[in-house]
């Protein structure tokens, strides 16, 4: 399976992912490859399984625009911002297995008994 939303338009990002779109990308590529490469399996399945070239595409699209950005930075201003990104995949990176707590979800069925 393949996380897609990537490609979608309302999908959105910070430069604290950037080194997680770039190894991504990188997967995409590689599974395309080794994809491309399997006689043994169905055309359908391959197909399926193959990332397209407009996901490619949109991922490469995103990765420059986030890079680019960047570049339009000051030097110290890109510091600030690259050590406010590794603190942010720190924090990311050492969940200490703390329960979360979700909304309860709602009864669809309000008229079935509970039991």
């Amino acid at each position: 399976m393949r996380f897609r939303c990537v490609g979608c338009d309302h999908f959105s990002t910070d430069v604290s992912y950037l080194s997680d779109l770039r190894a991504y990308l990188d997967d995409l590529l590689r599974n395309r490859e080794r994809l491309a490469s399997m006689a043994e399996a169905d055309d359908w399945a391959i197909a399926e399984a193959t990332p397209s070239d407009e996901e490619i595409n949109r991922l490469r699209r995103l990765i420059r625009r986030i890079t680019e950005q960047l570049g339009h930075l000051t030097d110290g201003e890109r510091q600030q911002i690259q050590d406010a990104a590794a603190t942010v995949r720190k924090t990311r990176a050492t969940f200490l297995g703390m329960p979360r707590i979700h909304q309860p979800l709602r009864d669809l069925r309000p008229e079935r008994p509970a039991h």
